[in-house]
């Protein structure tokens, strides 16, 4: 059974995966297969191990690779799998267990270095200059939580000791949910980033939510107000807020997903620009990569395949 490991950038599959006798039968892909080769490469693996949105599994790609029979996945969930298709071909699909431990701290320290201008700061430190614009530290300040679910509501614990005001909104965001969680409701998106000094999104992506928040909405927002995203980057429409970044109204943004990743040499989220003055925090989708999230990952991914091969699956999703 030939199995390939997709987009493992750290090698941490190396460390971290024991499959036993299948060991031998294993390739490791460490740098993203480009997309006119991926059939052609993937055509002799029985086994695809992918990282959750990072290479997708389309029809089309499943379509192509006769020999494909397990897809296991990280997390139970991954959107950029076809699973209507992998049913009809027979191919069994299985996830691990995520963490949403790691993306909730990285959303509370990207909040809090937005916030006190650090990046600003280290910059001008290493370019042999001294202090810059001084930042805010949170207390009396308002956090506004777009998305109230697992997400958002483990932001909204780290952030309590910090002595800020909260308030969440979502299309489907309840009195009951907001009371459980300790946090007020805005009316509407207009009114959370009107009110928000930080605004921080934890939604899922989709239909409803692609291009929530564009030039009318970021209109809404303080001019000296940030914007913290860890969640899916199509949320967001990217040249409405460097546009807004440029222009000085808005003080900063905080990003950690991109509609492209590995993030292009020449894209437009690497203004340098603005990366050098503290106004674009970009980091490269590093949300859920902690340590014991990757050791979770792999354990369990290969867990799922050696089970396969057993004849037993495990955590079978759909």
């Amino acid at each position: 059974m030939k199995i390939a490991v997709l987009d493992d950038y750290l090698g941490y599959s190396d460390r971290y995966a024991d499959w036993g006798d299948l060991g031998g039968d294993v390739t490791v892909f460490h740098a993203p297969i480009p997309a006119a080769e991926l059939s052609a490469t993937l055509a002799p693996y029985d086994v695809l191990c992918v990282m959750r949105e990072r290479t997708p599994l389309p029809a089309d790609l499943i379509a192509a690779l006769p020999n494909l029979r397990l897809i296991v996945t990280t997390g139970m969930r991954n959107l950029s799998i076809d699973m209507e298709v992998a049913r009809a071909r027979g191919i069994t699909v299985c996830g691990t267990a995520s963490r949403a431990a790691a993306t909730a701290q990285l959303a509370m320290t990207l909040i809090l270095v937005a916030s006190r201008n650090l990046v600003g700061n280290l910059n001008s430190l290493a370019r042999g200059g001294w202090q810059v614009d001084a930042g805010r530290d949170l207390e009396g300040l308002t956090l506004g939580l777009i998305g109230l679910g697992r997400l958002g509501a483990d932001v909204a614990a780290l952030a309590r000791p910090f002595g800020v005001k909260m308030v969440a909104w979502s299309q489907n965001l309840t009195d009951a949910r907001a009371a459980e969680v300790g946090v007020a409701r805005a009316e509407s998106l207009e009114a959370l980033l009107a009110m928000a000094d930080v605004a921080s999104i934890h939604l899922v992506l989709s239909e409803r939510t692609t291009g929530l928040i564009g030039a009318a909405e970021l209109a809404q927002m303080k001019p000296d107000a940030s914007l913290v995203n860890t969640s899916r980057a199509p949320i967001i429409d990217r040249d409405a807020l460097l546009a807004a970044l440029r222009e000085g109204r808005l003080a900063n943004a905080a990003i950690d997903v991109f509609d492209e990743e590995p993030l292009p040499a020449d894209s437009a989220w690497r203004d340098a620009d603005l990366i050098a003055a503290g106004k674009l925090i970009a980091t490269p989708h590093v949300g859920y990569g902690a340590l014991a999230t990757y050791e979770r990952m792999y354990r369990e991914t290969a867990e799922c395949v050696r089970a396969f091969a057993a004849g037993a699956p495990l955590r079978v999703i759909g």
